[in-house]
């Protein structure tokens, strides 16, 4: 009964009291958004511009972000800035952080919103992971743990004293509360596990690691949180069946409002006392899902993912 009203309360939220619009000045903010090409990054991207924010858009196809560039250009007058991120490959995401820090000494909000949902199941990262929790967790794990020494900086010179980072996860989370750590690499019991039980233990891992992030680094002004940014009509959708599309397209919210509850919790005022919280649609403070506040599971994930990353 709670989950299913968890998943019903959140797939049909109550009209939402947060506008893109209430979004502070950002002058001066160093921003990381991670799938800006396209979906609910590329909507957070361009909120972030309009608010006069620096932003990274990060992405694996230069074509494709440049043209996302272009088009936010168009609507905001303001440009972002690509960075080539693979979040499927290690050594690119290492890369991609060493070309940031040459260029920004500080970061003030990371979005690691990129994700993929339901891949072909034979399908890995370049290192041989799940290929949803590979890039999903590990690769964002990545990502965050590089760029690490750039924000107690920016806490420092921030306003609120807080540098931010915001997971994306989803209403998955609620169909699984362990990590089988048997099936994060390309073996027999990862394929009888199947691809949606996959999408549902990255999403899961998502908010493990901002719980974690904020009982290790929130001392030093990170503010880590995690967001369902609720059901919506993206390109997420499309390795599912055709037909379950054409079903799940009448109950979907519109692209838009799916940047709203991350940008909430990465721009606002009241974002800086969102550290460890998961927030649910639209820009409103829910439940932690079964075993996303478990100390020791996040502490056994965070330190296998420090193993798989020690040597790239």
């Amino acid at each position: 009964m709670g989950v299913a009203h968890s998943i019903y309360t959140q797939s049909f939220p109550p009209k939402t009291k947060f506008k893109v619009e209430d979004i502070p000045d950002l002058t001066g903010k160093v921003v990381i958004v991670t799938g800006a090409n396209t979906g609910v990054g590329k909507e957070t991207a361009k909120a972030l511009l309009a608010h006069n924010a620096t932003v990274y858009m990060a992405a694996r196809s230069k074509e494709k972000a440049d043209q996302a560039i272009q088009d936010l250009k168009k609507q905001t007058g303001k440009e972002g800035i690509f960075l080539k991120l693979d979040l499927g490959d290690l050594k690119s995401i290492k890369a991609a952080t060493e070309e940031f820090l040459s260029k920004e000494k500080e970061l003030h909000i990371l979005f690691n919103n990129a994700g993929v949902m339901m891949p072909p199941l034979e399908q890995t990262t370049t290192q041989g992971y799940d290929l949803q929790f590979g890039t999903n967790v590990l690769g964002h794990f990545y990502l965050t743990q590089l760029l690490l020494p750039a924000r107690p900086r920016s806490a420092k010179t921030s306003p609120d004293g807080t540098a931010r980072v915001v997971n994306t996860s989803a209403a998955a989370v609620y169909f699984t509360s362990k990590v089988d750590f048997n099936t994060l690499k390309d073996t027999r019991v990862r394929r009888k596990k199947g691809v949606s039980n996959l999408y549902a233990q990255s999403k899961l891992g998502n908010i493990l690691v901002a719980n974690e992030l904020t009982r290790r680094y929130g001392d030093q002004g990170i503010v880590a949180s995690s967001v369902n940014p609720g059901n919506l009509r993206s390109d997420l959708q499309r390795h599912l069946p055709r037909a379950v599309q054409k079903i799940m397209y009448s109950f979907l919210h519109p692209l838009p409002m799916g940047a709203l509850t991350q940008l909430y919790a990465g721009t606002t005022p009241q974002g800086a006392e969102l550290g460890g919280k998961f927030l649910i649609p639209w820009a409103r403070v829910g439940k932690l899902p079964k075993g996303t506040n478990d100390p020791k599971l996040a502490g056994e994930l965070w330190k296998w993912m420090e193993e798989q990353v020690a040597n790239v």
